[in-house]
This record gives C-alpha cells, structure tokens and sequence, in this order.
C-alpha cells in the first residue's frame, strides 16, 4: 500500500511540474488563433451598411471599435515584440472604405502580432518593459494584447444583438 501512495504521489507532482512548464508562447499563440477566428467572426456577421452603427453617441462605432482592436494590436505588437518601429500616425489615420478591407487589415493586424510573437525568444516574457502604466513584464503585455481584444469583441457582440444579429458561436481555446 505504501509502494502505490508513493506512485500516486510521484504521479501527481509530476503531472503538477508538467503544467507548470507549459510553454507561454504556444499557448498564447493558439488562443491569439482562436480569437483572431473568433473576431473576424463577429465581424463578418454585421452587416456592411450597419459598420457605422453605435448604440449611444458616447461610444465608438462598430468600424471604429474593429479599427481601435487593430491600432491596439499594431501598438503594443510592433513596440514590446518586434524591432520595428511604430507609425502611430499611419496606423490611427487608416480608414478603410469597405467592410472588406477592415477585415483582411484586422486579419493582417492578427497575423503580424503573431509573427512577431512567434520569432520573440520564450525567456523574455519575464524582461521588464517601460509602459505608461508602469514597468510590466512582456507577459503582462501579452496579456493585455488578449484581454484589450477581448474586451472590444464584448461590446461588438451587443451591436450584434441590438441589430437584431445573432452572434457566431463562440471560440475558445
């Protein structure tokens, strides 16, 4: 009996270190996948001459939010994670005139935030970074790229709805 608790316990901190050395880029690089899926999603499901609808006039409307996620990305992607160096001018001038071209350049937005995710070295996601919000770590930032996309598809997804709009399913992990 005493043989099978210590198999059981040597099983369970194993399998504890194992979760612990789960690798940070592939994970935030199959959820980046997945909610880049996810927002061209909702994207694709409002209607071309409902992309100017805002529910109230304090708010942005459903191109602006789409093109906001996109500087959002381009900013932080381009700044903690390549060696290029950010137009902000060009990124915040970018007015596409079609429900086409906001889609392939938030597709774009993705794919470039991916890429130099992909190419930046595991160990510095613990290096520190000057943000405006205080020193972060590119982790933080990584984070941040989600949760800023996250947070603007929830509002996208009541537009949805207020236009009578059924939402895509959702995609996870």
């Amino acid at each position: 009996m005493n043989r099978i608790c210590a198999y059981l316990l040597l099983f369970v901190v194993s399998m504890t270190s194992y979760g612990q050395k789960a690798d940070s880029k592939s994970a935030f690089l199959e959820k980046w996948t997945n909610s880049k899926t996810y927002l061209l999603a909702v994207a694709e499901r409002m209607p071309a001459e409902q992309f100017s609808f805002k529910p109230t006039e304090e708010v942005m409307d459903f191109t602006t939010q789409l093109l906001h996620i996109r500087s959002n990305m381009l900013w932080l992607g381009t700044t903690y994670f390549s060696e290029e160096t950010f137009d902000r001018k060009a990124v915040i001038e970018f007015r596409p005139d079609t429900k086409e071209e906001i889609l392939k350049a938030l597709e774009e937005a993705f794919d470039r935030v991916y890429r130099y995710v992909q190419l930046t070295k595991s160990e510095s996601f613990s290096d520190t970074v000057d943000f405006f919000a205080g020193p972060k770590s590119k982790l933080q930032i990584l984070n941040l790229l989600q949760d800023h996309v996250t947070h603007h598809r929830g509002q996208l997804m009541i537009y949805l709805r207020l236009k009578g709009v059924q939402p895509p399913k959702y995609v996870g992990w």
